[in-house]
């Protein structure tokens, strides 16, 4: 009988691969591979904005055609108020960084509040839904890139979403609204992204007076939040009572639409600053407890936006 062995050849066999992945999730590794960045609230204290100081774009242009307002605008007065703010955050130890490039037909890009939505695991990029603001988010995208922010998403296809229509409640819970400047498309594209991080998702109702929440309601603090009552639906009220916050009603009707009462911005929980000149709006803030600081930004407004609108958040906390 032949011998099966005589000619066999014992070949070692290949090793495993060994470089075993590391299993950490994106967040954890953020300021490892990326930098300092992320955010699940709109009080924890404020480390990181973007910026975009009035360029060339706010020089010349059809005020109508743009939503600001038709009283002339002093060019030099609002980069001063814009440089007025950055000096402000800065002094509260807070970063600020720029959106550089812009395009010159596009003066509502100091609003930069609307071109992304900070999370946790870095940016989502925005469509604007109005079509004199298509385009800004490409600029965004170039100043986020040069400093390390990841992008997660693109909003794309039919969908519509800017920045101020999403505001966080907590880690695990945020608000999202739809209306003019929010289809379902860009809801459910957001909502996907958030979903993944373990966040609940409340949907809001967009009045059709109003484009975005933050004018609306704020917190003001981690149990405290202003809102203007006869447009902010039940159900978020309710779930925010759940919560345990404070609701605290906007007095003046004034002073929310022309005054921006609630177009503030959280330095840190229990203190923000605001757009001065909404007297019965800070009365009632400081009783309960919130720290208020003014600032004078009258050409600012004239873009029918204020402090929250022209500041974007990358990092909190």
């Amino acid at each position: 009988m032949a011998d099966l062995n005589k000619d066999y050849l014992d070949i070692d066999s290949i090793p495993g691969e060994r470089w075993f992945p590391k299993e950490t999730d994106f967040e954890t590794d953020m300021t490892e591979y990326w930098g300092d960045w992320g955010v699940c609230s709109e009080v924890d204290t404020l480390r990181a904005v973007l910026l975009r100081r009035p360029g060339k774009e706010v020089e010349n242009f059809d005020a109508g055609a743009v939503r600001f307002s038709d009283e002339p605008l002093d060019v030099e007065k609002m980069r001063a108020e814009h440089d007025m703010v950055a000096d402000y955050y800065r002094a509260h130890g807070v970063k600020v960084y720029y959106v550089e490039n812009q395009r010159e037909d596009r003066p509502n890009a100091i609003f930069c509040r609307d071109l992304m939505f900070m999370t946790p695991e870095g940016a989502i990029l925005t469509r604007p839904g109005m079509a004199a603001r298509r385009g800004e988010e490409r600029y965004v995208a170039e100043a986020l890139a040069k400093i390390g922010v990841p992008i997660l998403k693109t909003i794309a296809g039919d969908g519509m979403f800017e920045g101020a229509n999403g505001m966080w409640v907590d880690r695990h819970t945020c608000v999202l609204s739809t209306g003019s400047r929010c289809n379902r498309s860009g809801f459910e594209q957001v909502k996907t992204e958030l979903e993944r991080m373990g966040v609940t998702v409340y949907h809001m109702q967009q009045p059709y007076s109003n484009i975005h929440i933050d004018g609306l309601m704020n917190p003001a603090s981690n149990d405290t939040v202003l809102i203007h009552a006869p447009q902010v639906p039940y159900d978020i009220i309710d779930m925010l009572k759940k919560k345990g916050f404070k609701i605290l009603e906007a007095p003046s009707r004034t002073e929310v639409r022309d005054g921006f009462c609630t177009n503030f911005v959280a330095i840190e929980p229990g203190h923000i600053v605001m757009v001065a000149g909404n007297p019965r709006t800070q009365e009632l803030l400081e009783n309960n407890g919130i720290k208020v600081d003014t600032l004078e930004i009258p050409e600012i407004k004239k873009g029918k936006g204020a402090l929250h609108c022209i500041t974007a958040y990358l990092k909190r906390g």
